[in-house]
C-alpha cells in the first residue's frame, strides 16, 4: 500500500468512493495511519471555529493530490 507521509500537514486534495458515488474534499491531511488517511479542516461558522475531521481507507481512495494555498488577499484600505 502506498503510504503518504510525506503530505502530512499540507492541504491536499482527495477523491475518494463513498458507496456507488465518488466524492471531493480539500483539507489539510492530519494522519496516515497505514490502512486510513485522517483529514482535518478548520471553519468557521455562525461566529464559532468548528472542526471537520474525516477517516477515508486506503481501499476507497482514487486519488490524492496535493493543493497549493492561494495567497489570501489583503483588505482594502
Amino acid at each position: 500500500m502506498p503510504s503518504f507521509t510525506y503530505l502530512i500537514g499540507k492541504r491536499v486534495e482527495v477523491n475518494y468512493r463513498a458507496a456507488d458515488i465518488h466524492v471531493s474534499v480539500t483539507a489539510t491531511l492530519a494522519c496516515d495511519s497505514g490502512d486510513h488517511i485522517h483529514l482535518e479542516d478548520r471553519f468557521i461558522q455562525s461566529g464559532r471555529e468548528n472542526t471537520l475531521r474525516i477517516a477515508i481507507p486506503y481501499s476507497a481512495l482514487l486519488r490524492i493530490r496535493e493543493v497549493l494555498r492561494q495567497p489570501e488577499p489583503s483588505p482594502a484600505a
